[in-house]
């Protein structure tokens, strides 16, 4: 049992490790904002909740964020940036997660995939709209938008990013299930057994 939890804790480790890594390789795309950024770092964490349970992935979610907003910073001195990663990054994983244990199959996590999109990008639409912006607007002092211009905001840039986001990582994804799809279920199947 100890060595179990030992085995979850350094394979934790390991992927928030290997998550940060990959949230330094991010990349704006043209027309949005520069501050939308896209990253696979959300990957490792669906890794690790595919084979630990939702926790692992919460974990790893959380990691992750620390370690970049310690190593990197934040342009608003709070990492309202990193809230945002780790909210959304939740919002992939955890979805994804729950279909796929209830549809064990590659359609499954197809079908997986695109609700954690969709739940993504809808609800930190919300969460843009309420309060990621108007902290943004607060703490970088940029000029106050109006509820309509928000909502425009939001509409033509926040929306289409997170679901090109969510469509992005789902394709990577997919691929790597195709390759690593029966790695996982052994690991799934030996860490239920306690092995």
């Amino acid at each position: 049992m100890r060595s179990k939890k030992i085995r979850v804790m350094v394979s934790v480790a390991m992927l928030s490790s290997f998550a940060y890594v990959l949230m330094l390789l991010n990349f704006p795309i043209p027309p949005f904002p520069n501050f939308l950024k896209i990253d696979f770092s959300d990957l490792p964490a669906l890794i690790g909740t595919l084979v630990y349970g939702p926790m692992a992935g919460i974990v790893i979610e959380l990691l992750k964020n620390v370690l970049d907003y310690f190593m990197t910073g934040s342009e608003t001195g709070i990492p309202v940036g990193h809230f945002a990663n780790f909210v959304s990054g939740i919002l992939f994983i955890l979805p994804t997660y729950y279909v796929y244990n209830k549809i064990k199959t590659k359609k499954g996590m197809t079908f997986g995939l695109i609700i954690g999109t969709i739940l993504m990008a809808g609800i930190m639409s919300v969460l843009n709209y309420f309060i990621l912006l108007p902290a943004y607007t607060f703490l970088l002092n940029w000029p106050a938008m109006s509820g309509p211009e928000i909502r425009s905001y939001i509409v033509a840039g926040v929306l289409p990013f997170n679901i090109i986001k969510g469509i992005a990582m789902s394709l990577v994804f997919l691929f790597l299930f195709s390759k690593m799809g029966n790695w996982i279920q052994k690991q799934q199947s030996s860490y239920k057994m306690g092995l």
